[in-house]
């Protein structure tokens, strides 16, 4: 099973300590998003876990810690936007934040940390000629430290739209897509970046892009060294291309908060339950009460089954 890390909250930036109790004790508790009473039990094991995906803006936490890792498969979605602290109101300074791709990419390789420039949106500040500036600008410090730059183009669901009214944002339409993607293509193929989408219908491939996965079978079967057989996640929007996994966050617990976030729907539920998070506990906001009705999801490996046998045929 491929396990998210998690598209719900930024846990190596802010909850890393209790992921890696998860994984010294080999399991979560993962709770349903409509129904607090029903909790998944996620088993944490090599044995059980093909491969994590984490997401962060911030892995700074996770750095000294990696090793911990070791008996694991796993990648990056690492963040980095031009936006200041009236959009990404927690986030540590952009300049640090680079230092911090980079060392994690001397540590795990640069195949393994994908960066994330998303999402994009423009008004009266964030306009395409600042995007190109700072793309630009973070393409030249990035190079060589990876090979991939995720895109999109901000949706503004009813909550985005009432979290971002202050920033007065400009509706974004095809052609104005299609101009910022030429744009951002031609500045990142000149530091060796090459750029794929997340969750657009635009078709952009005449400039070269694909529309990506961020949770990608083809990465994760040459990360872990084996054919995969995983289906397309039919839990994420039609556009969406990313394959099945299991996310273990929960929503409103990102410190980061950020305005255009779809996983904070309240900054106070946030404080409250980062109040009520306990680095020992195997949920990530508060504990068991013991009403719960609590089922061990099952874990089904995504390696080949036909690679398997081949496998086995060997002894």
């Amino acid at each position: 099973m491929i396990v998210s890390v998690s598209r719900r909250t930024d846990i190596p930036a802010f909850y890393s300590e209790w992921f890696f109790n998860r994984i010294k004790e080999g399991f979560v508790y993962v709770v349903n998003p409509f129904n607090t009473k029903q909790i998944s039990k996620i088993e944490l094991t090599p044995k059980t876990v093909d491969c994590f995906v984490f997401w962060t803006k911030d892995a700074g936490p996770m750095l000294e810690r990696l090793n911990e890792l070791k008996t694991f498969e796993y990648y990056f979605q690492f963040t980095i936007t031009a936006y200041r602290n009236d959009v990404e109101k927690g986030t540590r300074a952009k300049k640090d934040i680079i230092k911090t791709f980079k060392e994690l990419s001397r540590k795990i390789g640069k195949e393994k940390v994908i960066w994330r420039y998303d999402p994009i949106f423009i008004n009266s500040f964030y306009t395409k000629e600042y995007h190109y500036e700072w793309f630009e600008k973070f393409c030249k410090q990035l190079k060589g430290y990876t090979g991939k730059c995720i895109i999109s183009f901000l949706d503004l669901y009813k909550k985005t739209e009432r979290n971002t009214k202050e920033l007065n944002i400009n509706p974004i339409d095809k052609s104005d897509m299609k101009d910022i993607a030429s744009r951002l293509v031609n500045i990142a193929g000149t530091h060796n970046i090459k750029i794929e989408t997340c969750s657009e219908e635009v078709d952009l491939a005449k400039y070269g892009i694909k529309k990506g996965k961020c949770i990608d079978d083809e990465l994760i079967s040459k990360i872990i060294g084996v054919p995969v057989d995983v289906k397309k996640d039919d839990t994420q929007r039609e556009v969406c291309g990313c394959v099945k996994s299991v996310d273990i966050g929960q929503y409103n617990t990102c410190k980061h908060q950020c305005l255009y976030c779809y996983a904070n729907f309240n900054n106070q539920l946030v404080e409250d339950n980062f109040i009520k998070h306990d680095a020992n506990s195997p949920m990530l906001v508060g504990n068991i009460n013991g009403d719960e009705k609590i089922s061990i999801r099952k874990m089904k490996s995504i390696k080949s089954i036909k690679e398997n046998n081949e496998q086995m045929s060997l002894f």
